[in-house]
């Protein structure tokens, strides 16, 4: 029962997520806003209740399984993806940069705000 619970709760909020974003006509998808409200209602609640923490688990058990249609897609339109092969490595080299600064940035801050900065 706390698995269903769980459930429940995680397509409760992607539902209001897409209710969001359709209704409200934003280039957000519904997931991510549901994500958000997800969040909000965790940071309300205090703590993360054990059935969603039950199916969390569980959908993280399987994760990997993602991955395989964005293999297959790879596979399939090879030769879309060689067409544009620089611009792509120059977004993806770009982008692991400017996150790799942006979080060291953000550790620096939070070790100086604690009192742990050289």
């Amino acid at each position: 029962m706390p698995l269903i619970l769980g459930m429940s709760v995680l397509l409760a909020c992607q539902f209001i997520g897409e209710l969001v974003a359709r209704g409200l006509t934003l280039p957000i998808p519904g997931p991510v806003i549901g994500m958000v409200v997800l969040l909000v209602g965790l940071l309300v609640f205090g703590k993360v209740p054990k059935s969603l923490r039950l199916a969390g688990e569980g959908l993280l058990r399987y994760l990997t399984l993602l991955f395989v249609p964005a293999g297959v897609g790879l596979m399939v339109h090879f030769s879309l993806i060689g067409n544009d092969l620089w611009p792509i490595a120059v977004t993806l080299v770009v982008s692991t940069a400017v996150t790799l600064v942006v979080t060291l940035w953000a550790l620096d801050r939070m070790n100086r705000r604690r009192g742990n900065g050289r």
